[in-house]
């Protein structure tokens, strides 16, 4: 005899938009924002919240949504990368930091990324460079070796105080911002550097709108 899975339905409220779903009472946090809401930017990497890539804002704090059963996120605000920004073409401070220090490469990691680093500097508002790197050691990249992402971690935390131009490697035109790691009086942008800036822009886009990039 087959005995059914039990069923909760679920109000949930997901980037300040309230959803009801009805699901397994088993259903993780991370299952239901990929799967039943389609809000794909959420990744899911070891499933063990070691890596990670499914880090979103509960209640404001990053938690690992792989960790977290849908029923206990009920009553409490959840923020995916999707609400971060309002949209591509305004990305958030974390994210145009990203674009601007090239802090990305495969992109799967990055929502985890800008989730964290969006709660650390609601904390720490003008954080050491010692200070971003704790903030991101919860975190695994396989590309990029961190150090972008460390200057990305600084690079926000000057947009958010409101610091420096925001005109930066999403220009269409794949121009850099003047004040980029390493940039100076006579410093030119490479052809390397232009189509990084473009790649960059290009998948903070997909991640912004929940688009999973092919």
């Amino acid at each position: 005899m087959t005995v059914a899975e039990p069923h909760t339905t679920l109000r949930l409220n997901v980037n300040g938009i309230s959803h009801t779903v009805e699901v397994p009472d088993r259903r993780l946090l991370s299952d239901v924002l990929r799967h039943d809401l389609g809000l794909t930017g959420t990744h899911v990497g070891c499933e063990h919240g070691v890596c990670g890539a499914c880090t979103v804002r509960f209640d404001g704090a990053p938690v690992r949504s792989c960790l977290v059963f849908a029923a206990s996120a009920q009553g409490h605000e959840i923020t995916t990368v999707e609400g971060i920004g309002r949209d591509p073409e305004h990305p958030s401070d974390v994210q145009q930091a990203f674009i601007d220090c090239h802090g990305l490469q495969c992109g799967f990691c990055t929502p985890g990324f800008i989730t964290t680093i969006d709660a650390f500097l609601d904390e720490n508002p003008n954080p050491s460079e010692d200070e971003a790197r704790e903030a991101v050691s919860g975190n695994l990249c396989r590309c990029t070796g961190y150090q972008n992402i460390v200057r990305a971690v600084s690079r926000a935390a000057e947009l958010r105080r409101g610091h420096g131009p925001r005109a930066a490697g999403s220009d269409p035109n794949g121009t850099a911002p003047a004040d980029r790691p390493g940039a100076g009086e006579g410093s030119e942008v490479t052809g390397e550097e232009q189509e990084a800036a473009r790649d960059a822009a290009e998948v903070v886009e997909h991640l912004g709108s929940g688009q999973e990039r092919r």
